[in-house]
């Protein structure tokens, strides 16, 4: 037994290391395929961590990690008759937070045409001053923000002869850092400027906050897809879908002129678009994604102006809507950033770009100052003066971007870049006619177009 099984033993032994080297060889020879999908698999993660679609839904994750417990904590607080049984040091800042005071008063609308009509009795000259001051400081505010908007979202940084530097990808980073800002300016005005005592739930101002960020992404993420000008026509355009959601939701009726420079807009906007060259960078798969997101930036703000005018029949300043919204913005945004680890990341990208932190400084600044020259415009000369000052920024703003970014556009899309702004000139003049006519009897609410 012993001597067969030792020449059993001795049989095996060539059969095992040939087995063994069978083993290494095909060992060997898988390893560059597993180092390659291992390559593949990062290279697949990272572009779907580039994607738009998937980062939308990562912040809107993060939005929700702290909106649903939040709801859930408002639920149990109305639930528990709070307001009535509540004491203690805490019950103020619930009572503010989630019932307010209740207490509503007149539109805004009333309230700015009392102010104007103040302001009729200045002179002449103090009204050509404050208006020129107005202009000025819209168009330099947002005009500098858009220019700026473009290269932060569209150019490399640290760019060198051997280097092609690289994109800052973060537009949620970008909106953080404007609403800290406004958060803070919102907040020194309202403190150093007496303000109408708050009546408002807190709480109510997270969706306007929330829809506001989300339509501020949407339109930095497109600037990846679409080029500035055609963003800004988009802007300009958004008429279109209001009317068509006025017409099938709310079943109303429109003017003559309103579908007439409806048409306009429409045949403007697709002139631009049809006759811009194709670039290299053009693909179907872009322009779907830069009119997706497009579309997400139209129905997210308009949902914010359509509650924020709800809001606004609650006692208080636009100031202090502009401060209520920027609470929870910068709650979200800085949540939201902290879950994902990104908020560490753009800080070593500003560390490591001395430019972008200066740009992305200077963007936050620029639409800080431009909000609270909205507010001011529209309470001095009303919401018509304002479209007019911001039409003209919007075609300000496509010849600068021209001119700066090399942007071409034909004979054609310059036509209907003409088209488009011709037909929003013709809407404030026919609104402001229809408005005289009407008078004695209650006007309804101007629209104010938002940037």
């Amino acid at each position: 037994m012993g001597a067969r099984g030792g020449r059993g033993a001795a049989r095996t032994g060539p059969a095992g290391s040939t087995g063994r080297r069978l083993c290494l060889a095909v060992v060997l020879a898988v390893l560059p395929t597993m180092a390659a999908s291992e390559v593949v698999s990062a290279a697949l993660q990272d572009s779907w961590g580039d994607f738009w679609l998937f980062r939308f839904f990562l912040n809107a994750a993060g939005y929700a990690s702290i909106m649903v417990p939040g709801f859930l904590l408002i639920q149990y607080f109305k639930r528990k008759n709070y307001l009535e049984t509540g004491r203690g040091i805490c019950f103020p800042v619930i009572k503010s937070c989630i019932f307010g005071s209740e207490a509503k008063s007149a539109h805004p609308d009333d309230i700015s045409l009392a102010a104007r009509n103040e302001t009729m009795e200045s002179s002449t000259a103090q009204q050509i001053l404050k208006l020129l001051f107005c202009a000025a400081g819209l168009q330099a505010s947002y005009l500098t923000w858009g220019v700026l908007q473009e290269r932060v979202m569209t150019r490399t940084y640290g760019a060198t002869e051997t280097d092609p530097g690289e994109k800052f990808k973060d537009s949620q980073f970008l909106v953080f850092m404007n609403r800290i800002l406004a958060f803070t300016v919102a907040g020194l005005y309202c403190a150093l400027i007496k303000q109408p005592r708050h009546g408002a739930p807190m709480y109510k101002y997270s969706f306007a906050s929330l829809s506001n960020i989300l339509s501020s992404w949407c339109q930095y993420e497109a600037l990846k897809y679409i080029s500035f000008p055609t963003q800004v026509l988009a802007k300009a355009s958004k008429v279109i879908p209001v009317m068509l959601m006025g017409k099938l939701v709310s079943r109303k009726s429109y003017e003559y002129w309103e579908y007439l420079t409806a048409v306009l807009i429409s045949v403007g906007v697709s002139m631009f678009l049809l006759s811009s060259a194709p670039t290299k960078h053009l693909s179907t798969v872009t322009t779907f994604s830069g009119v997706v997101l497009l579309a997400g930036y139209i129905v997210f703000d308009s949902f914010t102006s359509n509650w924020q005018d709800a809001l606004f029949t609650y006692k208080m300043s636009p100031v202090q809507m502009m401060f209520g919204v920027n609470v929870f913005s910068c709650l979200f945004t800085m949540g939201s950033l902290l879950e994902q680890g990104a908020l560490l990341e753009s800080v070593r990208f500003m560390a490591r770009h001395s430019e972008f932190a200066v740009h992305a400084v200077l963007l936050s600044i620029c639409s800080a100052f431009g909000q609270l020259f909205i507010f001011y415009t529209i309470n001095q000369f009303g919401a018509a003066v304002f479209t007019i000052i911001m039409t003209l920024r919007q075609a300000f703003a496509i010849l600068l971007s021209c001119l700066i970014y090399g942007h071409a556009i034909t004979v054609v899309g310059g036509l209907g870049v003409a088209v488009v702004f011709m037909a929003l000139f013709l809407r404030v003049y026919a609104r402001s006619r229809m408005k005289k006519r009407s008078k004695k009897l209650p006007t309804g609410e101007v629209p104010v177009q938002k940037v």
